[in-house]
Protein backbone atom coordinates (compact mmCIF):
# COMPACT_ATOMS: atom_id res chain seq x y z
CA UNK A 1 0.00 0.00 0.00
CA UNK A 2 1.37 3.40 -0.92
CA UNK A 3 1.42 6.25 1.59
CA UNK A 4 2.22 9.90 1.19
CA UNK A 5 5.30 10.94 3.17
CA UNK A 6 5.19 14.09 5.26
CA UNK A 7 7.75 16.75 4.31
CA UNK A 8 10.37 17.37 6.97
CA UNK A 9 9.24 20.97 7.47
CA UNK A 10 5.64 19.93 8.20
CA UNK A 11 4.44 19.72 11.81
CA UNK A 12 3.15 16.36 13.06
CA UNK A 13 -0.35 17.71 13.53
CA UNK A 14 -0.20 20.23 10.74
CA UNK A 15 -3.22 18.61 9.08
CA UNK A 16 -3.31 17.32 5.54
CA UNK A 17 -4.10 13.82 4.41
CA UNK A 18 -1.55 11.92 6.47
CA UNK A 19 -1.03 13.14 10.07
CA UNK A 20 1.66 11.00 11.71
CA UNK A 21 2.16 9.48 8.25
CA UNK A 22 -1.16 7.63 8.57
CA UNK A 23 -4.17 8.09 6.34
CA UNK A 24 -7.05 10.19 7.61
CA UNK A 25 -9.31 7.10 7.65
CA UNK A 26 -6.91 5.18 9.89
CA UNK A 27 -6.60 8.09 12.31
CA UNK A 28 -10.38 8.34 12.58
CA UNK A 29 -10.60 4.59 13.20
CA UNK A 30 -8.11 4.95 16.05
CA UNK A 31 -10.20 7.80 17.49
CA UNK A 32 -13.31 5.61 17.37
CA UNK A 33 -11.52 2.69 19.03
CA UNK A 34 -10.21 4.97 21.77
CA UNK A 35 -13.73 6.21 22.53
CA UNK A 36 -15.02 2.63 22.58
CA UNK A 37 -12.18 1.71 24.93
CA UNK A 38 -13.41 4.31 27.41
CA UNK A 39 -16.93 2.86 27.17
CA UNK A 40 -15.83 -0.71 27.85
CA UNK A 41 -13.44 0.52 30.51
CA UNK A 42 -16.24 2.34 32.35
CA UNK A 43 -18.41 -0.80 32.26
CA UNK A 44 -15.64 -3.05 33.57
CA UNK A 45 -14.56 -0.60 36.28
CA UNK A 46 -18.18 -0.34 37.42
CA UNK A 47 -18.42 -4.14 37.47
CA UNK A 48 -15.20 -4.43 39.46
CA UNK A 49 -16.42 -1.88 42.00
CA UNK A 50 -19.60 -3.88 42.65
CA UNK A 51 -17.76 -7.21 42.47
CA UNK A 52 -15.33 -6.36 45.27
CA UNK A 53 -17.85 -4.50 47.44
CA UNK A 54 -19.75 -7.67 48.44
CA UNK A 55 -18.61 -10.59 50.57
CA UNK A 56 -19.58 -13.34 48.13
CA UNK A 57 -19.73 -13.42 44.34
CA UNK A 58 -20.64 -16.12 41.85
CA UNK A 59 -17.82 -18.66 41.43
CA UNK A 60 -16.91 -18.87 37.70
CA UNK A 61 -15.88 -22.52 38.10
CA UNK A 62 -19.41 -23.30 39.22
CA UNK A 63 -21.30 -21.00 36.88
CA UNK A 64 -19.45 -21.81 33.66
CA UNK A 65 -18.91 -25.56 34.03
CA UNK A 66 -21.08 -26.92 31.21
CA UNK A 67 -20.16 -28.04 27.72
CA UNK A 68 -22.57 -28.86 24.85
CA UNK A 69 -23.15 -32.59 24.53
CA UNK A 70 -21.53 -33.52 27.86
CA UNK A 71 -24.67 -33.44 30.01
CA UNK A 72 -24.07 -32.67 33.68
CA UNK A 73 -20.32 -33.30 33.63
CA UNK A 74 -18.34 -30.70 35.56
CA UNK A 75 -15.99 -29.00 33.05
CA UNK A 76 -15.09 -25.62 34.56
CA UNK A 77 -14.30 -22.91 31.98
CA UNK A 78 -13.78 -25.48 29.20
CA UNK A 79 -16.40 -24.02 26.89
CA UNK A 80 -15.42 -20.38 27.37
CA UNK A 81 -11.79 -21.39 26.75
CA UNK A 82 -12.92 -22.80 23.40
CA UNK A 83 -14.76 -19.54 22.66
CA UNK A 84 -11.62 -17.55 23.46
CA UNK A 85 -9.47 -19.77 21.24
CA UNK A 86 -11.90 -19.31 18.34
CA UNK A 87 -11.83 -15.52 18.67
CA UNK A 88 -8.03 -15.36 18.95
CA UNK A 89 -7.66 -17.68 15.95
CA UNK A 90 -9.92 -15.37 13.93
CA UNK A 91 -7.63 -12.50 14.86
CA UNK A 92 -4.69 -14.46 13.43
CA UNK A 93 -6.55 -15.04 10.15
CA UNK A 94 -7.32 -11.32 10.00
CA UNK A 95 -3.58 -10.57 10.31
CA UNK A 96 -2.97 -12.94 7.40
CA UNK A 97 -5.70 -11.22 5.35
CA UNK A 98 -4.03 -7.83 5.90
CA UNK A 99 -0.67 -9.35 4.97
CA UNK A 100 -2.09 -10.71 1.73
CA UNK A 101 -3.55 -7.26 1.04
CA UNK A 102 -0.09 -5.72 1.32
CA UNK A 103 1.02 -8.18 -1.37
CA UNK A 104 -2.04 -7.26 -3.50
CA UNK A 105 -3.07 -10.92 -3.46
CA UNK A 106 -6.84 -10.82 -3.84
CA UNK A 107 -7.32 -14.61 -3.55
CA UNK A 108 -5.34 -14.69 -0.31
CA UNK A 109 -7.39 -11.84 1.16
CA UNK A 110 -10.62 -13.62 0.21
CA UNK A 111 -9.50 -16.88 1.83
CA UNK A 112 -8.45 -15.40 5.15
CA UNK A 113 -11.42 -13.04 5.34
CA UNK A 114 -13.74 -16.05 4.99
CA UNK A 115 -11.91 -17.80 7.84
CA UNK A 116 -12.20 -14.65 9.97
CA UNK A 117 -15.94 -14.42 9.26
CA UNK A 118 -16.45 -18.08 10.13
CA UNK A 119 -14.53 -17.57 13.38
CA UNK A 120 -16.75 -14.63 14.31
CA UNK A 121 -19.92 -16.58 13.54
CA UNK A 122 -18.65 -19.56 15.55
CA UNK A 123 -17.97 -17.30 18.53
CA UNK A 124 -21.46 -15.78 18.32
CA UNK A 125 -22.97 -19.27 18.12
CA UNK A 126 -21.04 -20.32 21.23
CA UNK A 127 -22.16 -17.21 23.08
CA UNK A 128 -25.78 -17.84 22.08
CA UNK A 129 -25.54 -21.36 23.54
CA UNK A 130 -23.98 -20.04 26.75
CA UNK A 131 -26.68 -17.42 27.18
CA UNK A 132 -29.44 -19.94 26.47
CA UNK A 133 -27.97 -22.39 28.96
CA UNK A 134 -27.70 -19.75 31.68
CA UNK A 135 -31.15 -18.28 31.04
CA UNK A 136 -33.04 -21.57 30.80
CA UNK A 137 -30.97 -23.75 33.12
CA UNK A 138 -32.54 -25.01 36.34
CA UNK A 139 -30.67 -24.40 39.58
CA UNK A 140 -31.71 -25.13 43.16
CA UNK A 141 -31.29 -22.19 45.51
CA UNK A 142 -32.30 -21.26 49.04
CA UNK A 143 -34.60 -18.27 49.09
CA UNK A 144 -34.75 -15.55 51.70
CA UNK A 145 -37.64 -17.26 53.51
CA UNK A 146 -35.53 -20.37 54.18
CA UNK A 147 -37.21 -22.60 51.57
CA UNK A 148 -35.73 -24.18 48.45
CA UNK A 149 -36.79 -23.44 44.90
CA UNK A 150 -35.71 -24.07 41.31
CA UNK A 151 -34.65 -20.77 39.81
CA UNK A 152 -33.17 -19.80 36.44
CA UNK A 153 -30.20 -17.53 35.96
CA UNK A 154 -31.62 -14.24 34.77
CA UNK A 155 -30.97 -10.57 35.37
CA UNK A 156 -33.49 -10.80 38.23
CA UNK A 157 -32.19 -13.93 39.98
CA UNK A 158 -28.73 -15.24 40.82
CA UNK A 159 -28.67 -18.82 42.16
CA UNK A 160 -24.91 -18.79 42.78
CA UNK A 161 -24.55 -17.28 46.21
CA UNK A 162 -22.78 -18.87 49.18
CA UNK A 163 -22.90 -22.67 49.44
CA UNK A 164 -25.60 -24.13 51.71
CA UNK A 165 -24.43 -26.74 54.25
CA UNK A 166 -26.01 -30.21 54.25
CA UNK A 167 -27.79 -29.72 57.58
CA UNK A 168 -29.27 -26.44 56.35
CA UNK A 169 -30.58 -28.20 53.25
CA UNK A 170 -32.40 -30.78 55.41
CA UNK A 171 -34.07 -28.02 57.42
CA UNK A 172 -34.99 -26.06 54.31
CA UNK A 173 -36.55 -29.11 52.67
CA UNK A 174 -38.86 -29.57 55.62
CA UNK A 175 -40.08 -25.98 55.20
CA UNK A 176 -40.46 -26.20 51.40
CA UNK A 177 -44.03 -26.58 50.03
CA UNK A 178 -44.99 -29.85 48.31
CA UNK A 179 -45.27 -28.32 44.83
CA UNK A 180 -41.74 -26.93 45.12
CA UNK A 181 -40.46 -30.33 46.26
CA UNK A 182 -42.02 -31.89 43.15
CA UNK A 183 -40.23 -29.33 40.97
CA UNK A 184 -36.89 -29.90 42.69
CA UNK A 185 -37.20 -33.70 42.48
CA UNK A 186 -38.09 -33.45 38.80
CA UNK A 187 -34.99 -31.34 38.16
CA UNK A 188 -32.73 -33.91 39.84
CA UNK A 189 -34.27 -37.22 38.79
CA UNK A 190 -36.91 -36.57 36.13
CA UNK A 191 -39.06 -39.26 37.66
CA UNK A 192 -42.62 -39.99 36.62
CA UNK A 193 -45.73 -39.18 38.68
CA UNK A 194 -43.79 -37.23 41.29
CA UNK A 195 -46.84 -35.19 42.29
CA UNK A 196 -48.45 -38.32 43.71
CA UNK A 197 -45.60 -38.88 46.17
CA UNK A 198 -45.69 -37.51 49.68
CA UNK A 199 -43.44 -34.73 50.87
CA UNK A 200 -41.35 -37.14 52.95
CA UNK A 201 -40.80 -39.40 49.92
CA UNK A 202 -39.78 -36.45 47.79
CA UNK A 203 -37.37 -35.21 50.46
CA UNK A 204 -35.75 -38.67 50.59
CA UNK A 205 -35.38 -38.69 46.80
CA UNK A 206 -33.87 -35.21 46.75
CA UNK A 207 -31.37 -35.87 49.55
CA UNK A 208 -30.20 -39.11 47.93
CA UNK A 209 -29.44 -37.45 44.59
CA UNK A 210 -25.69 -37.06 43.85
CA UNK A 211 -26.49 -33.96 41.77
CA UNK A 212 -27.93 -32.04 44.72
CA UNK A 213 -26.07 -28.73 45.07
CA UNK A 214 -27.72 -25.81 46.80
CA UNK A 215 -26.57 -22.22 47.09
CA UNK A 216 -28.09 -19.11 48.57
CA UNK A 217 -29.29 -16.55 46.06
CA UNK A 218 -26.52 -14.08 45.31
CA UNK A 219 -26.37 -10.42 44.27
CA UNK A 220 -28.62 -9.78 41.28
CA UNK A 221 -25.97 -7.41 39.89
CA UNK A 222 -24.07 -10.45 38.60
CA UNK A 223 -26.62 -11.26 35.91
CA UNK A 224 -27.14 -7.64 34.92
CA UNK A 225 -23.45 -6.99 34.43
CA UNK A 226 -22.71 -10.34 32.79
CA UNK A 227 -25.49 -10.20 30.21
CA UNK A 228 -25.05 -6.46 29.70
CA UNK A 229 -21.30 -6.44 29.09
CA UNK A 230 -21.05 -9.73 27.17
CA UNK A 231 -24.08 -8.66 25.13
CA UNK A 232 -22.47 -5.32 24.34
CA UNK A 233 -19.30 -7.13 23.30
CA UNK A 234 -21.33 -9.63 21.28
CA UNK A 235 -22.92 -6.72 19.41
CA UNK A 236 -19.42 -5.52 18.51
CA UNK A 237 -18.50 -9.00 17.27
CA UNK A 238 -21.68 -9.10 15.16
CA UNK A 239 -20.89 -5.65 13.76
CA UNK A 240 -17.37 -6.83 12.96
CA UNK A 241 -18.71 -9.86 11.13
CA UNK A 242 -20.99 -7.63 9.04
CA UNK A 243 -18.07 -5.31 8.23
CA UNK A 244 -15.89 -8.28 7.28
CA UNK A 245 -18.60 -9.67 5.01
CA UNK A 246 -18.82 -6.30 3.24
CA UNK A 247 -15.01 -6.22 2.91
CA UNK A 248 -15.01 -9.75 1.49
CA UNK A 249 -17.65 -8.83 -1.10
CA UNK A 250 -15.73 -5.72 -2.13
CA UNK A 251 -12.53 -7.77 -2.37
CA UNK A 252 -14.23 -10.40 -4.50
CA UNK A 253 -15.61 -7.71 -6.83
CA UNK A 254 -12.10 -6.32 -7.26
CA UNK A 255 -12.81 -2.88 -5.79
CA UNK A 256 -9.54 -2.73 -3.87
CA UNK A 257 -7.50 -3.85 -6.87
CA UNK A 258 -8.99 -0.92 -8.77
CA UNK A 259 -7.97 1.44 -5.96
CA UNK A 260 -4.47 0.00 -5.90
CA UNK A 261 -4.46 -0.74 -2.16
CA UNK A 262 -6.27 -2.73 0.55
CA UNK A 263 -6.38 -0.08 3.25
CA UNK A 264 -10.03 -0.84 4.05
CA UNK A 265 -8.99 -4.36 5.05
CA UNK A 266 -6.47 -2.81 7.45
CA UNK A 267 -9.18 -0.63 9.00
CA UNK A 268 -11.48 -3.64 9.40
CA UNK A 269 -8.54 -5.48 10.93
CA UNK A 270 -8.00 -2.74 13.51
CA UNK A 271 -11.63 -3.02 14.59
CA UNK A 272 -11.49 -6.84 14.74
CA UNK A 273 -8.31 -6.86 16.82
CA UNK A 274 -9.92 -4.35 19.18
CA UNK A 275 -12.92 -6.66 19.65
CA UNK A 276 -10.59 -9.56 20.41
CA UNK A 277 -8.55 -7.51 22.88
CA UNK A 278 -11.68 -6.38 24.73
CA UNK A 279 -12.72 -10.02 25.09
CA UNK A 280 -9.45 -10.75 26.90
CA UNK A 281 -10.44 -8.25 29.60
CA UNK A 282 -14.05 -9.50 29.69
CA UNK A 283 -12.73 -13.05 30.05
CA UNK A 284 -10.46 -11.95 32.89
CA UNK A 285 -13.18 -10.09 34.80
CA UNK A 286 -16.06 -12.57 34.50
CA UNK A 287 -14.47 -15.96 34.05
CA UNK A 288 -11.22 -15.85 36.03
CA UNK A 289 -11.70 -13.43 38.94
Amino acid sequence: MSTTAIPTNTKWWGGGRSPFNASYGKVMMWYFLMSDTFTFGAFLISYGTIRFSVNHWADPNQVFNSFPGFGHQNLPLAFVSLMTFILIFSSVTMVLAVHEGHKMNRKGVEKYMILTILGGLAFLGCQAWEWTHLLTGEHIAMLGDGTLSVVPTTVKMNPWGAHVAHEQIATALQATPHEKLVEIAGTLQHGANLAAKSSSELITMIQSSPDLHVNHTGPIAFGGYFFGITGFHGFHVFSGVVINVVMWIKTRLGHFDQRGHYEMIEKAGLYWHFVDLVWVFVFLCFYLI
